[in-house]
């Protein structure tokens, strides 16, 4: 590379240093940050150990951080559904907490022009997946399997990232909302309505959902699919499988763990979902909110039961690498409070590229064709966010 070319690639990666923006949003309050000051990309896997490399990792992170003078430095970032791949973690320069902003009355979308798009896999390869995981499943060798898919879209123009993000706080504005920069020089954003943890102090909290149905604009067929959800046994099955994973990864660590015996209803604009909010006291203070996100991830809500052979058939029957999709987003300081959501109703935003991400969990009572208009309708989300048509309604 001649020196005028490097000098040109410093400078770019100077300024996107520099420049890398931040956004976590939960409940009332806004973490946001600006500039790198350090990164981590060590992998995950292992974190929930305190000695692990992951961990070292990190609080190398934070003491190059106080070094350069930041006195209570955050991490925040993004970890891959396999957790052996690279973490793209980051402390950012400066941060700042704040009151989340007003809602904004609702505005039309401008819808954009779409230069192409792909869909990996097709409906057929989607539903011929679930056949296959159905089959697994019939043979005894797993109960669960979440299966997805990912749509690609060229704009005619660069996407407007706080356009998206404005849109997203409109549909779902409940919701964890987040924005941050990824390795390829993109940045992921989204709005996930499932909290993987919450820790402060000794105190942890934690609500998955698995189950979910898509929502209608007619109040009474909408309240009829509510309904139907809440009796469902093949949803009711499915939702028992997370929570009970769960209820086993983290009653060692509590001294005190609140598991509600049913699923009450949880609504986003496009969905409803079963949800089961979960309360528990550490037994130990000092386990962090990245070790419990470590230990948690992934939950059957978005690999499968057994995780093993879900990991294997996922591997065997998707034809691409989910990347960031279905890991955990969120912020963690250094005394170890934090919270991580599941990277879920999201996309990866790189120039006039779009990479948006849905999935859905399959047992054995699953129909390939319910399916597959699940994870589109999931796909509606960002797809309206991006001011994109219906995907049913394309023109």
């Amino acid at each position: 590379m001649s020196s005028k070319r490097a000098d040109v690639v410093g400078q770019i990666a100077t300024e996107q240093q520099e420049q890398a923006a931040f956004l976590f949003q939960s409940g009332d309050r806004v973490l946001r940050g600006r500039g790198i000051c350090a990164r981590v990309e060590t992998p995950a896997s292992g974190g929930a150990h305190r000695d692990s490399l992951f961990l070292h990792a990190v609080e190398e992170a934070f003491a190059r951080a106080r070094q350069a003078g930041i006195a209570e430095p955050v991490i925040m970032g993004a970890i891959p559904f396999d957790t052996t791949k690279p973490s793209c973690l980051y402390v950012p320069r400066e941060h700042a907490w704040m009151a989340r902003p007003a809602p904004v009355s609702s505005a039309p979308v401008t819808p954009a022009q779409v230069r192409e798009v792909r869909n990996l896999p097709s409906a057929d390869g989607f539903c011929l997946a679930v056949e296959e995981a159905i089959e697994a499943f019939r043979r005894g060798e797993l109960s669960k399997a979440v299966l997805s898919r990912i749509q690609e879209i060229q704009l005619a123009e660069p996407a407007d990232v706080e356009a998206i993000l404005a849109n997203l706080a409109r549909q779902n504005p409940t919701g964890y909302q987040f924005r941050i920069p990824t390795a390829e020089g993109g940045e992921l954003v989204g709005v996930s309505p499932e909290l993987l943890v919450r820790k402060q102090g000794a105190l942890v909290h934690t609500n998955p959902l698995a189950g979910s149905a898509k929502r209608h604009a007619d109040p009474r067929e909408d309240q009829r699919v509510a309904r139907e959800l809440l009796e469902s046994s093949k949803d009711h099955y499915e939702h028992r499988l997370v929570i009970e994973d769960i209820r086993q990864q983290l009653a060692p660590l509590c001294s005190r763990l609140d598991v509600p015996e049913t699923p009450s209803l949880l609504s986003t604009n496009a969905m409803w979902h079963l949800s089961t909010a979960i309360d528990g006291e550490l037994a130990d203070s000092r386990t962090s909110a990245l070790q419990l996100a470590c230990r948690l991830h992934p939950t059957p809500a978005v690999c499968g039961f057994p995780t093993v052979a879900a990991r294997q058939l996922i591997e065997r029957i998707e034809p691409f690498d989910r990347g960031l999709f279905t890991g955990m987003v969120g912020w963690c300081d250094a005394q170890g409070n934090g919270e991580w959501v599941v990277t879920i109703r999201c996309g990866t935003v790189q120039g006039d590229w779009l990479r948006l991400f849905a999935g859905a969990g399959i047992v054995e009572a699953s129909d390939p064709a319910a399916e597959w208009a699940e994870v589109t309708a999931k796909l509606g989300t960002m797809r309206a966010a991006c001011g994109l048509l219906d995907e049913e309604n394309p023109t």
